[in-house]
């Protein structure tokens, strides 16, 4: 049975304040939790107006006090912006806050021009030829399977989940050989999809922390009344991606109905390659573009993904997806197989 969870950008919408946008993100947490969905993950970006999840750890310490048992952590952690040590304090901090809810999921890409390399007083794309040996080192920090000359505390013992996040065939390959679960940023880069859940499974080598390959893969999902009401509520994030992709990112714009209608074909080829990976439309639309996504890729988790100008559509939303998918709150699994 498929797992549902929820990724969340704590997106800033036009008009709207960062207060509002971590007072959403907490609404969406505790929806999640009553719907049954098994984890909230939060991810890093800095210096972009329309996105307020810069200090992960503090958003998820947020997001953790206003819930209870659903699990909260990184999707993800950049690690390249950060020391081992650094991230190893923080999650040990969060798991001893939540014990037995946190996940630690790690990036490679530095994402960063020379602005925020500045400001982090790193070279990012240095930092990360090292992400390998950095993960092997935070791992050690958690759980002491290495001796080092330093201890983190918080941090060593704590039992964070550490996942490995990618777009590509690295992460792919560096998750099999650590033994650790894996998560697909389909829902901005579906290109290389197949071909990494493939090698990861291939490849995986068993650890303490894993028997056998555990894949998450990231989709975009608008639920609504209609098929035209879900296509009006994506157009929001589509104008994100096409704002990003163009150069001129900003903050959540409002829906704007037949939106890709009005784009160059350009703009359009990008977001129907999206689509491959987004199940827009009616609760019965959504789950049967859920069922071949989850035929696809054979996933153990499927992480919604889709940010709402309304918030409270969001909700709406996932509520409606959830209910079309047959879960459960008490039990954790979807009817999706």
């Amino acid at each position: 049975m498929t797992a549902f969870s929820v990724l969340d950008l704590v997106p800033v919408r036009e008009g709207g304040t960062l207060g509002e946008a971590f007072a959403a993100s907490v609404e969406l947490a505790k929806a999640a939790e009553e719907l049954g969905c098994k984890r909230f993950w939060v991810a890093e970006h800095h210096a972009m107006d329309g996105i307020a999840g810069g200090a992960t750890s503090v958003v998820l310490a947020h997001i953790g006090n206003a819930t209870s048992t659903i699990r909260i952590g990184s999707g993800g952690i950049m690690l390249p912006n950060h020391t081992p040590f650094q991230i190893a304090e923080q999650f040990g901090t969060l798991d001893a806050l939540f014990p037995g809810r946190v996940d630690l999921g790690l990036g490679r890409a530095p994402g960063a021009g020379p602005e925020l390399q500045r400001a982090l007083r790193k070279d990012l794309h240095q930092a990360a030829e090292y992400f390998p040996q950095d993960v092997v080192e935070l791992r050690a920090l958690l759980t002491g399977d290495v001796d080092l000359p330093i201890a983190a505390t918080p941090g060593l013992g704590a039992k964070v989940e550490l996942w490995m996040l990618g777009s590509s065939l690295f992460g792919a390959q560096l998750a099999a050989k650590l033994g650790i679960p894996y998560a697909f940023a389909a829902h901005f880069a579906p290109a290389h999809l197949d071909a990494a859940l493939e090698l990861y499974r291939r490849d995986f080598q068993p650890s303490d922390a894993l028997a056998q390959p555990y894949v998450s893969v990231a989709m975009n999902v608008f639920a609504a009344g209609s098929t035209e009401d879900a296509e009006t509520l994506a157009s929001s994030q589509q104008q994100s991606f096409v704002a990003l992709r163009s150069g001129t990112p900003g903050k959540l714009p409002p829906p704007i109905e037949h939106y890709t209608v009005t784009l160059p074909a350009p703009y359009r080829a990008m977001l129907d390659s999206l689509g491959q990976a987004a199940a827009v439309g009616t609760p019965e639309q959504v789950r049967e573009s859920i069922e071949a996504f989850v035929k696809r890729t054979d996933a153990d988790e499927i992480i919604l993904c889709g940010s709402t100008y309304d918030p409270k559509a969001r909700i709406r939303s996932l509520q409606l997806t959830i209910e079309a998918v047959g879960h459960t709150a008490n039990g954790g699994a979807a009817a999706v197989q």
